[in-house]
């Protein structure tokens, strides 16, 4: 499979990011920390590698759990990542990605939180909190976002 190059920014242009990807597919994460973060699912990109942030000094990072971290921009408030503290797992805005194309939402995660005033009408991959906490950080405590 081709490594795919994509580039992200924030509603002002502020806050670039260019990142690889060498499968490209949205997930939807429903956990109570990103629905109140983004005012719905986090609709993201999962698997970013070589990660380059441009116009940092826009740049907010705030400390959502023991394990993560959201970035978004201080001067319009786009939400624009989630990644791990030692910024090896990275999941990127899909609505931040330009030119993203024709791709599929192919995962939900904390399903299990999910209210039940919304769904998606496409067949996913659904994982529970646990499940999920499970697959990536199995030895984990699990935090909430």
């Amino acid at each position: 499979m081709a490594i795919r190059t994509l580039q992200a920014k924030c509603l002002c242009g502020g806050v670039r990011i260019d990142a690889d990807f060498e499968d490209v597919a949205v997930n939807a994460c429903h956990c109570d920390t990103c629905r109140r973060w983004t005012s719905g699912p986090f609709l993201s990109l999962h698997g970013a590698e070589n990660v380059v942030l441009a116009g940092t000094d826009l740049l907010t990072v705030y400390k959502s759990s023991q394990w993560g971290e959201r970035g978004f921009c201080k001067a319009c408030g786009s939400a624009l990542f989630w990644r791990s503290h030692d910024e090896a797992i990275y999941a990127i805005s899909a609505a931040a990605v330009d030119n993203l194309g024709d791709v599929e939402m192919t995962r939900e995660i904390f399903i299990d939180s999910k209210p039940d005033w919304y769904a998606f009408a496409n067949d996913t991959e659904k994982m529970t909190g646990a499940e999920f906490f499970a697959m990536v950080a199995p030895t984990q405590e699990e935090p909430n976002g």
